[in-house]
């Protein structure tokens, strides 16, 4: 019988494939009362099981450190191993064990509960979210214990079939095995946005349903799926008619995607002969790779504070620069610009927990707590030690300073001071940096974008980043599934502050970029092309579908059309006009 199962997308794609379902340890754990005599032998199975598991962690780490595997991994790995030698676990099962003469698996499981009530306690998300790894690890320590292998088995699919893994969790460690099967995607009960396996999904390309609450008691071994990670479905044992409709839209993806190949040497330049900058969007230094295969410009934003995440100590100034360092390497003579650390909101971490702006961060509304720009000048010693970084790694190629929700003049006098400030801390350790570094300002927020006097005449450059200028005009959280359904890029608010915001600035011969989700919207670059935009900077696999518009777009008439589109306020209509503007 069909039906579909709704979960929380976090890698986009089409797969069609048989599940194949990862067990849950833990339900198969039943409670066997000890001899006191037999407590002993207790302790040492559960002491074996210890090792056996750090064996199994070591032998995953060094596969996650060959070419070609995401370097986050080994982090993550990492973090499994420490997790593991933690007294607070395992000590505590050997208690429960010796007091309650009870079996290993059963005193572990007990112990789990007990910690994950604690984290469930922490206000922090991302604390409470780092549950899920003690749990992984506690899975991966009962296998042991059960005998059953905890890497996934290497099953054979049909030629014209993919394996969807379909599993209540899976750790990061599991997922490094994905490059060596033929696996189509991941369904998994738990996870988020910002968990470990998500991030690793994008990474590897892989679509992915996260959060899907019950999919892995409801779905069998070998049950046909559709897995629709654009649209955050999932389909169990699809009819004939459904099938032949995701096969079309998964063939029609890939014929348009290699379609899209022959664009990566094009000039990108509109009909009526304006060259526009098509940049791409990095979250971690091998991410470059990515960039230049599909011909980018430069980078338009690396987001570094994936560089400070899923670790416990904070990277210092050397590590830093080698990062920064090696994706102006990666782009030679290529423009890059580095964002300093944006943390906050939905995006944690862990080794920033101990700092004194922890408590405020996890106020009850942290989008509009101490983040970004705003934890920066509230941290100046984590601060200087970035701009140092970047202010080194300019030496080495053309480096841009982009600083994250800016939204008051003090603020931005404040970070070019400390500018200056790293700047002699550089000459006093004579170390090489460039001097005339530019630096710029996002515009996320609405104050900024109507307020432009101050970033324009103390900055060099501007930036447009759509997803939170587009949160914060709308009072929308888009990560809330209860109201994600208003976040519009179209509304006439949205669409007002974005175009004034580029007419602004160029009208004051300051270079303007959007690096928001719209820059990557193939549907929505006529618009911005028409509201004088030249300079887009997005994820590297949606630049081609953009430079493919790009090209075929006549500047000068889409000015006209789209200044239209920006004297309506009846949003049906606004959206009705936006599809027409590749009409005549």
């Amino acid at each position: 019988m069909t039906f579909a199962l709704f979960g929380l997308s976090v890698s986009q794609g089409v797969a069609i494939g048989r599940a194949h379902l990862v067990s849950h340890a833990m339900l198969e754990v039943s409670h066997q009362q000890l001899r006191e005599r037999d407590v002993p032998g207790e302790l040492a199975r559960l002491d074996a099981a210890i090792v056996t598991v750090a064996k199994e962690m070591q032998a995953l780490r060094e596969e996650a450190s060959v070419p070609g595997a995401p370097s986050e991994l080994v982090a993550f790995v990492d973090l499994h191993a420490m997790i593991l030698d933690d007294p607070m676990l395992m000590e505590g099962a050997r208690a429960i064990i010796d007091e309650r003469f009870c079996n290993a698996e059963w005193a572990l499981v007990q112990q789990l509960d007990t910690l994950v009530a604690q984290f469930e306690e922490f206000d922090d998300p991302y604390l409470r979210e780092r549950k899920g790894d003690i749990v992984q690890v506690v899975e991966r320590v009962l296998k042991a214990l059960q005998g059953k292998p905890r890497r996934l088995a290497r099953r054979k699919p049909n030629d014209d079939e993919e394996l969807i893994v379909v599993a209540h969790d899976l750790s990061p460690a599991d997922t490094i095995q994905f490059k060596n099967m033929k696996i189509a995607g991941f369904v998994t009960d738990l996870g988020g946005s910002t968990s470990h396996t998500a991030i690793v999904a994008r990474s590897l390309a892989i679509p992915a349903l996260v959060d899907m609450k019950h999919a892995r008691p409801l779905i069998q071994d070998d049950d046909l799926l559709i897995l629709d990670g654009t649209r955050g479905v999932l389909i169990v044992d699809p009819d004939e008619g459904i099938l032949e409709e995701y096969r079309a839209r998964r063939s029609e993806r890939v014929v348009e995607r290699n379609k899209l190949k022959r664009f990566k040497g094009e000039r990108s330049r509109t009909l009526d002969g304006v060259d526009i900058a098509l940049m791409a969007n990095i979250e971690l230094p091998q991410d470059v790779e990515q960039a230049r295969e599909v011909g980018a410009d430069g980078v338009g934003l690396f987001r570094t504070e994936f560089l400070f995440m899923n670790r416990d100590d904070l990277p210092d100034e050397d590590e830093q620069f080698e990062a920064y360092r090696s994706v102006v390497k990666g782009m030679p003579g290529k423009p890059v610009t580095i964002r300093t650390l944006d943390i906050g909101a939905d995006k944690e971490a862990r080794a920033l927990q101990n700092t004194p702006g922890a408590v405020e961060r996890s106020s009850i509304n942290p989008a509009l707590g101490l983040r970004a720009i705003r934890f920066s000048l509230a941290e100046p010693l984590i601060f200087l030690t970035q701009l140092r970084a970047i202010l080194r790694a300019a030496h080495h190629g053309p480096v841009k300073i982009l600083i994250p929700m800016l939204a008051h003049a003090r603020e931005i006098h404040q970070t070019l001071a400390l500018i200056e400030q790293a700047k002699e801390q550089l000459r006093s350790s004579r170390h090489k940096f460039h001097e005339d570094i530019e630096v710029g300002g996002m515009i996320e927020i609405p104050a900024a974008a109507l307020a432009l006097g101050p970033f324009l005449s103390q900055l060099d450059f501007i930036s447009i980043g759509t997803n939170d200028l587009i949160q914060y005009t709308l009072a929308i959280d888009r990560a809330d599934g209860a109201v994600a359904h208003l976040y519009d890029p179209l509304h006439p608010a949205v669409l007002r502050l974005v175009s004034h915001t580029i007419q602004t600035s160029t009208k004051a011969e300051i270079p303007v970029t959007v690096c928001g989700e719209m820059a990557g919207d193939p549907a929505l670059t006529a618009l911005l092309l028409g509201m004088g935009l030249r300079q887009f900077s997005m994820h590297p696999a949606r630049l081609l579908e953009v430079k493919q518009q790009v090209v075929k777009a006549d500047s000068d008439q889409l000015t006209g059309r789209v200044a239209r589109v920006l004297k309506s306020d009846d949003p049906e209509r606004i959206e009705d006009m936006v599809g027409k503007l590749w009409l005549a």
